[in-house]
């Protein structure tokens, strides 16, 4: 019996031609940004995709208010439509300070629903302070902002923001006790985007709203944000804008595209729009 040898011989092998992939990775360039610093996260899994001194505390300004919004929607039982009478406290404040309004009037009646556009979309101190007399505890307006300040404090340090603490609902810090860092910021941004009542109020360019006033009729707010990037970068989301002199123009934004979300902060940045454009753009090329 004989065993037949089948081979394959080297002119065989030549005949058959040898295809090479080249698998290249495109490398996405960090952008270079004016912010003093800035952070840009995953939002689903947390992981940073850019830090510039991400951990260096500073002002905040108004980007406060994303806080003191929180803290409320975290109240256990909350009714978004509980009526809330404006005081004359709220528009002496503002006066006093030359803070940013949502313009509320005296004795006019919102909900709390209301309070949330016009805190977050014209920046309105009245209505955070609103917020905080409203949510905080105690037999006087100022007991009830200091308890409400604590609550931003325990709520910090429950998400992990080690390096921020809050003297101020609004941002309008007297003893400079009013810093976040642009991580600990974006942590703070990452929470409360997850809620639906906060995603849909920050991706408002503008609303108009119906409350009671003081005379029993019916007075319309038409309140605008103040974010520019609403309307125009696909998918953006928000978050809140803030500008002192201390802090310098102050950004927390987010965007979606897919079934993808970036979340960042710009903080103390002059090109605070251009600038997240930027790295949201890097984030989703990366």
């Amino acid at each position: 019996m004989s065993l037949a040898v089948v081979g394959t011989t080297g002119a065989a092998l030549a005949a058959v031609p040898v295809v090479t992939l080249a698998l290249t990775a495109a490398v996405v360039k960090p952008p270079s940004i004016s912010a003093k610093g800035a952070y840009l996260a995953d939002g689903e899994s947390g992981s940073q995709l850019f830090g510039k001194a991400a951990d260096i505390k500073r002002p905040m300004a108004s980007t406060t208010k994303v806080m003191t919004v929180a803290v409320v929607l975290d109240t256990p039982g909350l009714n978004l439509n509980r009526t809330v009478i404006v005081k004359q406290a709220y528009r002496d404040y503002v006066a006093a300070q030359h803070a940013s309004t949502a313009d509320l009037r005296t004795g006019d009646k919102l909900s709390v629903r209301q309070l949330f556009y016009a805190a977050l979309l014209p920046s309105g101190s009245d209505a955070a302070y609103a917020l905080a007399d409203t949510f905080g505890s105690g037999s006087t307006v100022s007991a009830r902002t200091k308890s409400f300040i604590a609550k931003m404090n325990q709520k910090a340090a429950s998400l992990g923001m080690t390096k921020s603490k809050f003297d101020s609902f609004d941002g309008l810090s007297r003893a400079g006790n009013n810093y976040t860092t642009p991580k600990d910021l974006t942590k703070l941004a990452a929470y409360t985007v997850k809620n639906a009542t906060f995603r849909t109020v920050v991706k408002s360019k503008e609303t108009t709203q119906t409350a009671i006033a003081s005379n029993g009729r019916t007075r319309t707010y038409a309140w605008y944000n103040t974010n520019k990037l609403l309307g125009s970068y696909k998918g953006i989301i928000g978050i809140k804008t803030g500008t002192a002199t201390a802090s310098g123009p102050c950004l927390v934004f987010a965007a979606t595209r897919g079934d993808r979300t970036l979340i960042g902060t710009v903080l103390n940045d002059a090109k605070r729009y251009p600038d997240a454009v930027k790295l949201l753009d890097y984030g989703f090329k990366s």
